[in-house]
This record gives C-alpha cells, sequence and structure tokens, in this order.
C-alpha cells in the first residue's frame, strides 16, 4: 500500500488516503491530480516541500478552514494526524497516493528519507491567520466545536 498507517493500530481516518492518477509507459510515469476526480476541492494553491534536514519536521500546524492534499512526489515521509480527540500516524511513499488533511487536524511531516519531494494542494490561498500554530490554542479551539 502506498499510503499505510505508520502504527499496526487501524487509522481513525482522521485523514484520508486520496487515490491519484497513475499512468506507466515504457517511456516514463505519469501521475496527475485532477479536481472532482481526485481532490474534492479547487485547488488555491500549490507548493513544495524539500531537502527537510535529516531529525527536522515540518507544519505543526492545524488550518482553521483549509483543506490540503499532502503527496510523496519522490521519496517518503510521516504525517502526525491529530484531530482533537483522535491521533493517526501515516507514511506516504509513493507519488500516486496522496494524504487528505481536513481542515482543524492539527499535522506534523517528520522522518523525511534523502531527497523526498512533497507536494501540497491546498484549498486556499496563503493567509496567516489561516494557520494555528500552538497546540493549546488549538485544542481550545476544537473544544468549543
Amino acid at each position: 500500500m502506498s499510503v499505510r498507517p505508520a502504527s499496526r493500530a487501524l487509522p481513525t481516518t482522521v485523514c484520508t488516503p486520496v487515490e491519484l492518477g497513475r499512468f506507466d509507459e515504457l517511456r516514463g510515469s505519469l501521475c496527475v491530480a485532477e479536481v472532482g476526480m481526485h481532490v474534492g476541492f479547487d485547488i488555491k494553491r500549490a507548493y513544495w516541500i524539500f531537502d527537510v534536514p535529516d531529525g527536522h519536521e515540518r507544519a505543526n500546524h492545524a488550518h482553521r478552514e483549509q483543506s490540503e492534499v499532502l503527496v510523496a512526489a519522490r521519496g517518503s515521509f510521516t504525517v502526525d494526524c491529530d484531530d482533537g480527540s483522535a491521533r493517526e500516524r501515516w507514511t506516504l511513499d509513493s507519488p500516486d497516493i496522496g494524504l487528505l488533511v481536513p481542515p482543524m487536524v492539527f499535522h506534523q511531516l517528520d522522518d523525511f528519507a534523502p531527497e523526498t519531494l512533497c507536494i501540497v494542494l491546498a484549498s486556499g490561498p496563503y493567509e496567516h491567520d489561516e494557520y494555528v500554530h500552538d497546540y493549546d490554542e488549538f485544542c481550545e479551539l476544537v473544544s468549543r466545536r
């Protein structure tokens, strides 16, 4: 499996695997993420994460209203997802499977293999106030729901 829970425990589906299109030919392979077919939201921003030093992590935040699909375009990394009541850990290691991170899920990316390229497809543009970086603030916000 290309996206799999990183532990033996069954995931609680805080975050969800997303199958992307994949086409393999003698001249090479191609993956595609189409809105409405593979991604359930309009993509307003795409960015990529690379050259993460050994032992470092990325993200460590939640989005108030935006969703994201994370893809290991090359290499592998893990994603810790926490919705305030359940936690799960996923390993991404294939360019044809993404992981949907919905709004108000605190997530952290780590265990980056060398040469990893993570592509992120986001439902909104960058807005500073969209991010919740403080975990205690995140817990307070989800407790009010």
